[in-house]
């Protein structure tokens, strides 16, 4: 018995190092952290329960037969954030890439089938080169599998991706469907190929970061809600994102305490201008009506003539989607719409309340917004709560 337990152990200290220590130093020089290191910074200090440890590939193509870690490049478990329960898995570089296969894939799924039996939300921390093309077909059937789940649990319980390193292909169709995505800048990427096959078939010339880095969809493509500078950046956004919403489609959102302070908030009236032409700055009327100032903006630097985000008022959380006059006058063009209704929906599905601000011209001319009534609005869909001078 004793050897058995010997042996286990010594499996289990393998599974930690993942692909090595000579991998794990290469992460490091890439100012990356390795995939335990993020779950140990997200989640409380020993509430991590892993699931799947010594899992290996079964496959013998292509000389995997003699490249077999435990674990199979994903680590999977269960714990708690600010006590509150979630499902993860990070993604492990260090293990051929952090590609995914047949039993890397299962190991997600199983996570995402528990997140759903148990209603609380499932976050993955990606760092994926995509499939691995040594297994072939199984590879994509596990991405099916994962974006299957993905669909079932939208508007069930929160999907949060983060993009921790150069993701490509099936390892970013996923997080694009998923409610909010985070990245790191300089060190994450997201595309569906990468530089040098666009250069070998199209012959253009593009850098990592132009054509899928947290700066381009951040702003561009509006893909990615959030830009972090660093990776222990985007764990605490990560986190503060977490404690506005609730675990599943069922309950509310965590209420904090509130102690009543000066309510009248006379700054207001010094904020929004006599002359109904000149700009202000939206974030500045929000700051002074929630609680503490305290606002999460989401999608900041994509479309920003409309500012969306949570907040809480009176201690219970909140979405907020305004108008921004000080960037094209707060008009409404396809990207604010898309901005702004992606927002409303997913406080729709989780019991969120809206507060609406609306200082607007109306929509955007030109042939560029061409078919803009067919796309849904985020502020014609609801009645505001609370309603600035409208000049449309």
């Amino acid at each position: 018995m004793k050897n058995r337990i010997e042996e286990l152990n010594d499996k289990l200290a393998k599974a930690q190092l993942g692909g090595g220590q000579a991998r794990i130093d290469a992460q490091h020089k890439r100012g990356k952290l390795t995939a335990r290191e993020r779950i140990a910074l997200l989640i409380d200090e020993g509430s991590f329960e892993e699931i799947g440890a010594l899992v290996t590939h079964r496959s013998t193509n292509f000389g995997l037969d003699k490249q077999k870690f435990y674990g199979d490049g994903v680590v999977t478990g269960y714990g708690t954030i600010h006590g509150r329960l979630v499902y993860v898995f990070s993604q492990d570089f260090t293990v051929v890439g952090g590609s995914l296969a047949e039993a890397h894939a299962q190991k997600i799924c199983r996570i995402m089938d528990l997140a759903m039996q148990n209603g609380a939300p499932v976050i993955g921390l990606n760092d994926s080169g995509g499939a691995r093309i040594q297994e072939g077909v199984v590879s994509l059937g596990g991405y099916a599998d994962i974006f299957y789940r993905n669909t079932l649990a939208s508007g069930v319980i929160p999907q949060i991706s983060a993009i921790m390193g150069p993701c490509a292909g099936g390892a970013v169709y996923s997080p694009a469907i998923t409610d909010f995505i985070m990245m790191v800048e300089n060190t994450s990427y997201m595309f569906v190929t990468g530089p040098n096959v666009v250069k070998t078939v199209t012959h253009e010339e593009v850098s990592s970061e132009d054509l899928g880095g947290a700066s381009a969809h951040s702003v561009k493509s509006g893909v990615t809600h959030f830009a972090c500078a660093n990776e222990v950046e985007l764990i605490n956004n990560l986190k503060a994102l977490l404690s506005y919403v609730p675990q599943n489609c069922e309950e509310e959102a965590p209420a904090l305490p509130y102690t009543p302070g000066n309510e009248k908030r006379e700054k207001l009236n010094t904020i929004i201008p006599e002359n109904a032409n000149s700009p202000y700055d939206i974030r500045e009327v929000i700051s002074e009506v929630v609680d503490n100032g305290e606002f999460l903006e989401v999608h900041k630097d994509y479309a920003s003539n409309i500012v969306v985000g949570f907040a809480r008022l009176g201690g219970k959380s909140i979405g907020i989607v305004a108008n921004q006059p000080a960037y094209l006058a707060g008009v409404l063009d396809i990207n604010a719409s898309k901005k702004g209704a992606r927002f409303v929906r997913f406080c729709d599905c989780f019991n969120i309340p809206l507060l609406v601000f609306e200082d607007v011209p109306g929509f955007l001319p030109g042939t560029d917004q061409n078919g803009m009534a067919l796309l849904p609005t985020a502020l014609n869909c609801f009645m505001p709560f609370a309603k600035l001078p409208c000049h449309a």
